[in-house]
């Protein structure tokens, strides 16, 4: 199957859903890029921030960039000036950099928090703990070039759906949580961002709203 194929099988799949799909092009030339564009995506996943600013330019300016992977505060302001979600923010310090860097260009960058639900230690991400010190904190409270939309996981490497399927409800209580403390009021704090190639189908049925898919789509690199 083409691209094109992969990706209307999956805008197939989502019918009838709360959940998008993340196109995650990493190590993919613009070529292919294009390719799944042309078939309707709009919503591209880089893990790099030196990739995705070298792709950008390439790409039209209705394209929703994602930063998936992690970030660090010193490569901010490479991105700051069109990436739309920075899915992977994990600390206080990074939110700083980002409405700093924003504000720069007197735009708003949307992020959703990085929970920290695998087995793997190797795997960034926030417990709840740290992601209520940062909502609770002044400094959070002072962004206005930051919004955030929702949280982010990244589950174990297994087949065991029934540890899968544990660790996206775990997230998706996290969300649950925080909605109701500190984003009861805001529609726009409603993204669950969970699952990925292989285990997508069930990440959906637990509350997924954005899946990043890419070997799915794009096939083996």
């Amino acid at each position: 199957m083409s691209i094109a194929d992969n990706f209307h099988a999956f805008q197939s799949e989502l019918q009838g859903t709360k959940c998008r799909l993340v196109a995650v092009t990493k190590t993919h030339p613009v070529e292919r890029l294009h390719e799944v564009y042309a078939a309707g995506a709009r919503l591209f996943g880089e893990n790099k921030v030196q990739e995705m600013a070298a792709k950008q330019p390439d790409l039209p300016p209705d394209v929703e960039w994602h930063l998936i992977g992690h970030l660090q505060t010193n490569k901010v302001k490479y991105i700051a000036p069109f990436v739309h979600t920075i899915q992977s923010i994990d600390s206080l310090k990074l939110l700083l950099e980002i409405e700093k860097q924003s504000a720069k260009h007197n735009r708003v960058i949307y992020g959703l928090l990085q929970f920290h639900i695998a087995t793997e230690k190797m795997k960034s991400g926030l417990s709840l703990a740290d992601a209520e010190e940062i909502l609770q904190s002044d400094a959070f409270r002072a962004l206005q070039h930051v919004q955030l939309t929702g949280v982010m996981g990244v589950a174990t490497f297994t087949n065991d759906e029934t540890q899968l399927r544990r660790e996206f409800r775990e997230l998706r209580g996290y969300f649950e949580l925080l909605k109701q403390r500190y984003f009861a009021p805001q529609s726009a704090f409603k993204e669950i961002s969970m699952g990925m190639s292989a285990d997508y189908k069930l990440a959906i049925e637990e509350g997924s709203t954005l899946i990043r898919v890419g070997s799915a789509i794009f096939g083996a690199r």
